[in-house]
């Protein structure tokens, strides 16, 4: 199971997976290139959701279609320090009607 990690540090924004650097996924879609953000809707918040997705479902077609409703729901109410498994996301996905 995957652990996805976010935090605000004094160099920036971390978020990892797994302990690794999280890839912003640009290749699917660039819909910020400042980099990810959360605790809002917006850009930011909607390419952190959009990598989520992209590693968490290993489709990055599939992710595009779900993540405005995953940020929407998920990101834009994460706090400072925030911490997911595969199974959470699993479970805010068939929370908010996402197509798990």
């Amino acid at each position: 199971m995957k652990q996805y990690r976010g935090d605000r540090t004094i160099d920036g924004v971390l978020v990892t997976v797994d302990g690794v650097p999280l890839d912003p996924r640009f290749d699917v879609k660039r819909l910020c290139g400042e980099g990810f953000e959360w605790s809002y809707e917006g850009a930011a918040p909607a390419q952190l959701a959009l990598a989520l997705l992209a590693d968490h479902y290993g489709d990055g077609q599939r992710a595009l279609r779900d993540h405005d409703a995953f940020m929407r729901a998920i990101v834009a109410n994460f706090q400072n320090e925030w911490e997911m498994t595969s199974a959470d996301i699993d479970s805010a996905l068939a929370n908010i009607g996402a197509h798990a």
